[in-house]
C-alpha cells in the first residue's frame, strides 16, 4: 500500500524541543481554524460535551445504530482505486464497514474516481432514515506516493521537494490538491508524512527516505511544512492524517514488507516527535500509528499494539483527542505473526480507534473477534464505544452525518 520501515540508526541527541515556535505559528493557526478541538476533553463516548452540537449529533446517530453498525465504524477497508472488486465491496457492505481506502494507482482522473465513490456512498448504511456517509481516504502525498492522477489531478512533487518551498506556497498548493480530492469524492487524506529522516540515514531509510517522502531531515524543516500541508487541506475542507507516530525516520526496514522493524533511537522526548506534537496542537483530526517497535518507549509491543505509545504518549502526553488510525494491518508483513482477529482487538485495546486493512477479506475475522471480546469485557466495550464516537465526530466534521 505505502512504502514503509526497519531497524535503527544513530541520530543527534534528542532532549530539548529546539524548533523555533515562531516558525510554526502561521500554519498552525491556519490549521487550528478549521480543525477545531472538541468542546470537552472527556472522551466523546461520555456524551458530556454539553452545548456541543457536534456531540449532540454524534450521540443521536450513535444511539440509533445497531451494535453491528457501531462495530463497522471501527474499520476502513481497501478498494482498488481504478477497478474496484465488487466481491470486496460486498464484504464491506455486509459488515457495515464505515470507511474505505482507495488503494493502488488510478490514472482515470477526478470524474471517474467520483463515479466510483458515489457508488460506494450509495451502499453506505442508513441510520434513522439517513445514510451515514463513508470516510473515503487515499494516499495523496506526492512524488512516488500519489494514488490518484489523471484529468483533474495535479502531478504532486515529492515531499522532499515540497519541503524546499515556502510554507505559504505549500499551504496554497495543498489547498488546491485537497480541492481536487474533494471533487473526486475523497474526504480524508492519509497524509502528511511527519517523519524526520536524518540526513545520515537518507535513502537507507526504506519506508520514507527511499521514496523522498520526508519534508526534510530535521524537525525544524519538517514541522512547519507538514503543518502547512495539513493547513491547506483544512482550508479546503478535507481531513488530513499525520503519520507515522511516533516516527519512522530512524528505522531501516519497511513494515509493509519486513518483519521485526525496530527503532532503537527514538525516545518520548526526541526532537523527531515535534512535528507530531505541533500538528496535534494545531488540531489535526487523524494520527496514524506505526507498526514498528520503539525499544526506548515500549520494547515489549509494536507501537500499533502499545498502550504506552497510544494511551500514554499520544493521548496523555500530547493530548490528542482525534481518531487514532492504524497503518495497514491487513497485508503488512510486520503483523503477519498475529492472527487477523487479534490484530484488531490488540489495536483497539491499546487505545486505537480505526483499523485500516488494505485487504477487506480479513474484516469478517476482525469484526467477529472484536464482537467476541466485547461480549467478554465491559472495559473493552467501553473502549469500542469511545472509538465509535471519535470516528463519528470526524464524520460530523466532514459533513457526513445528518441530524435533525
Amino acid at each position: 500500500m505505502r512504502p514503509r520501515q526497519s531497524p535503527y540508526r544513530k541520530s543527534r541527541a534528542h532532549t530539548a524541543w529546539p524548533v523555533p515556535l515562531l516558525a510554526l505559528s502561521l500554519t498552525a493557526a491556519s490549521l487550528a481554524g478549521v480543525y477545531s478541538a472538541p468542546a470537552s476533553a472527556e472522551p466523546a463516548a461520555s456524551g458530556k460535551a454539553a452545548g456541543n452540537s457536534a456531540a449532540t449529533c454524534v450521540d443521536s446517530v450513535y444511539g440509533a445504530m445497531t451494535s453491528a453498525q457501531r462495530v463497522g465504524q471501527l474499520f476502513m477497508g481497501g478498494i482498488d482505486a481504478a477497478t474496484p472488486d465488487q466481491k470486496r465491496i460486498a464484504v464491506l457492505q455486509q459488515y457495515h464497514v464505515g470507511s474505505v481506502f482507495l488503494a493502488g494507482r488510478s490514472t482515470k482522473g477526478t470524474q471517474a474516481t467520483k463515479n466510483i465513490v458515489n457508488g460506494l456512498q450509495a451502499k453506505a448504511d442508513a441510520v434513522a432514515g439517513h445514510r451515514v456517509g463513508l470516510l473515503v481516504s487515499t494516499d495523496q502525498e506526492g512524488g512516488r506516493v500519489q494514488v490518484l492522477s489523471g484529468p483533474g489531478f495535479s502531478t504532486m512533487p515529492s515531499a522532499l521537494v515540497q519541503g524546499t518551498w515556502t510554507t505559504t506556497k505549500l499551504r496554497d498548493s495543498a489547498a488546491v490538491w485537497a480541492k481536487q480530492l474533494k471533487a473526486a469524492g475523497v474526504n480524508l487524506n492519509l497524509a502528511p508524512v511527519a517523519d524526520v529522516v536524518p540526513a545520515s540515514l537518507g535513502r537507507n531509510n526504506a519506508p520514507i527516505g527511499a521514496y523522498d517522502r520526508e519534508f526534510g531531515h530535521t524537525a525544524a524543516t519538517v514541522t512547519p511544512h507538514s503543518n502547512a500541508f495539513a493547513a491547506g487541506f483544512a482550508q479546503s475542507g478535507v481531513l488530513a492524517t499525520v503519520k507515522h507516530f511516533p516516527g519512522l525516520g530512524n528505522v531501516r526496514g519497511n513494515t509493509d514488507t519486513t518483519a521485526d522493524v525496530v527503532d532503537s533511537v527514538t525516545t518520548a522526548t526526541s526532537s523527531s516527535l515535534i512535528p507530531f506534537s505541533s500538528a496535534i496542537k494545531a488540531g489535526i483530526p487523524f494520527v496514524m500509528i506505526s507498526s514498528a517497535t520503539y525499544t526506548k518507549i515500549d520494547a515489549k509491543h509494536q507501537a500499533v499494539f502499545s498502550p504506552t505509545v497510544i494511551q500514554g504518549l499520544l493521548r496523555k502526553t500530547f493530548g490528542f483527542q482525534g481518531v487514532v488510525i492504524s497503518d495497514d494491518i491487513g497485508n503488512a508483513v510486520a503483523v503477519k505473526q498475529v492472527p487477523p482477529g487479534d490484530r484488531a482487538v490488540r489495536f483497539l485495546s491499546a487505545g486505537g480507534n480505526q483499523v485500516l486493512t488494505v485487504e477487506p477479506n480479513l474484516i469478517p475475522a476482525m469484526v467477529k473477534a472484536v464482537q467476541a471480546r466485547m461480549a467478554q469485557s465491559s472495559a473493552f466495550s467501553k473502549q469500542v464505544d469511545t472509538s465509535v464516537h471519535r470516528v463519528l465526530t470526524a464524520k460530523q466534521k466532514a459533513g457526513l452525518l445528518h441530524c435533525g
